[in-house]
């Protein structure tokens, strides 16, 4: 009995399914000039769809006047991103029948925005999400055209080109998150002029070649009051090199989570785990560093760590145990802005604490590497000394000549004994080739599902006497 149920509810879920990729799949050319959007399904079930996505649909006007309206007056979610929408007039002329509209995605589309304000200001009034990567938007025109976005709270303008020209006051104060990826040509200095939203709370800048920061309004140990909501930062892709940048942003007063991946500064896996604790040392309230939450006792061991990396600095630069004799100079302060405070929480290092710099020994960075054949026993295990920094690619090739076996035929694997678990932990190293060929079969198995789901789904809809016209 239970499974009969089961296999109902299975059953009406599927049915539920069908109707939703319906609404999402069939597409009509209406009479008159260009393509309208017309959804062929019964009207009583548009009427309940909130959600929908129109990606690469090849829309480009909002069809007859009233028709969206009338058809799905409940949608609160639309992706309309990559079609063919050519100006922000007949995105209104869409939006302006959703009255329940909060998310939009209009990135991909070449839209010509208003010079002006827009006429319809309050069309958008109940938007919280708006997408605009890649429609060549510039900074004025988000400006003019957010005035009608009152309650608007995300808003996406990545890769377009954008230079932040002028400070936003009567607009975008309620917004939370704001995405400038991959907007060269924005400094820090353009940073400044959005740095008073006061709600803005994310704030992520990857991919714009930022390199420098500096808060002109906070001394050291002082915090800013620029960005004074801002908790979430991600600086992903940048050219930040120096530790001044990280120094800079321990002065934000709410910032609690820091993404900071592949700078020249973090590159390379040599030494990441001291980077992290460097950077964990220097941004005090600190709470998530690339996506990794940071516990009490990482904190703790970080910083004590960064204290006494730098105690021999420290000591040379005035530094001292007496609290009274205490008085690095300022270059250090500048360079370690948070090593007194570090001081008086854990105390100022003692000289058996402070590390000693050791000279790169070639030695030192050698890994022992014994190379052994799976299931032959008798054959002699091979050992050899590698640098740490040398990549598979190369390990493979050393192993191809020492061998006399082709590069397209060696398999390795990896075995730690420094994992204690049963088997030992093993890492397959596979070719380019397989990886290819797996994803080839991968796309073409969800192709065919793709073609299935949409076979079953015009049987059903035939069966039905729901499809009508040229798609019986």
């Amino acid at each position: 009995m239970n499974q009969k149920k089961m296999e109902k509810n299975r059953l009406l879920q599927l049915e539920i399914n069908l109707w939703k990729l319906l609404a999402l799949t069939l597409l009509e050319n209406s009479k008159g000039t260009g393509n309208r959007i017309r959804v062929l399904w019964h009207s009583s079930q548009l009427s309940k769809l909130q959600e929908i996505s129109l990606r690469n649909c090849v829309v480009n006007c909002a069809g007859e006047k009233g028709e969206i309206a009338t058809t799905c007056p409940n949608i609160r979610e639309i992706d309309l991103s990559k079609n063919l929408l050519s100006s922000w007039d007949e995105v209104i002329h869409i939006a302006d029948q959703l009255k329940h509209l909060e998310v939009l995605d209009l990135s991909e589309n070449k839209l010509k925005f208003p010079s002006g304000s827009p006429s319809l200001s309050g069309t958008l009034s109940a938007l919280k999400v708006l997408v605009l990567s890649r429609t060549g938007i510039t900074w004025a025109e988000v400006l003019s055209c957010a005035s009608g976005w009152p309650v608007l709270e995300e808003l996406y303008l990545q890769s377009n080109n954008i230079f932040i020209s002028e400070r936003p006051t009567d607009v975008l104060q309620m917004v939370k998150l704001l995405d400038l990826s991959s907007n060269q040509l924005i400094d820090e200095h353009q940073l400044f002029l959005i740095a008073y939203l006061p709600r803005l709370e994310q704030l992520i800048l990857s991919d714009i070649g930022i390199s420098s920061i500096h808060f002109p309004d906070a001394g050291i140990g002082c915090k800013t009051s620029m960005f004074p909501s801002l908790q979430y930062l991600v600086v992903n892709d940048n050219q930040i090199s120096q530790w001044s940048f990280i120094n800079e942003l321990d002065k934000l007063q709410s910032l609690h989570s820091l993404s900071c991946l592949r700078n020249p500064l973090t590159e390379g896996n040599k030494e990441a785990q001291t980077k992290r604790q460097f950077i964990i040392a220097r941004i005090g309230q600190l709470k998530t560093l690339n996506k990794c939450k940071i516990l009490p006792d990482e904190r703790r061991g970080a910083e004590l760590d960064y204290q006494r990396a730098f105690g021999n600095e420290w000591r040379k630069a005035g530094g001292h145990q007496n609290p009274d004799k205490n008085r690095p100079n300022k270059e250090f302060l500048a360079a370690h802005p948070r090593y007194q405070l570090l001081c008086l929480k854990y105390g100022a290092p003692e000289d058996g604490e402070l590390k000693i710099q050791q000279p790169s020994v070639l030695k030192n960075q050698l890994l022992t590497l014994k190379i052994k054949y799976p299931n032959q026993d008798d054959r002699k295990i091979i050992e050899k000394q590698l640098p740490d920094s040398m990549t598979i690619q190369k390990v493979k090739g050393l192993l191809s000549r020492l061998l006399k076996v082709p590069v397209s035929e060696l398999l390795l694997s990896y075995e730690s004994t420094k994992v204690s678990c049963q088997p030992k932990h093993k890492v397959k190293i596979s070719f380019p080739q397989y990886d290819m060929l797996l994803k080839n079969m991968q796309y073409c198995l969800i192709t065919k599902l793709r073609q299935y789901i949409f076979f079953l789904l015009l049987t059903y809809l035939k069966k039905s006497n729901l499809l009508f016209g040229e798609y019986i």
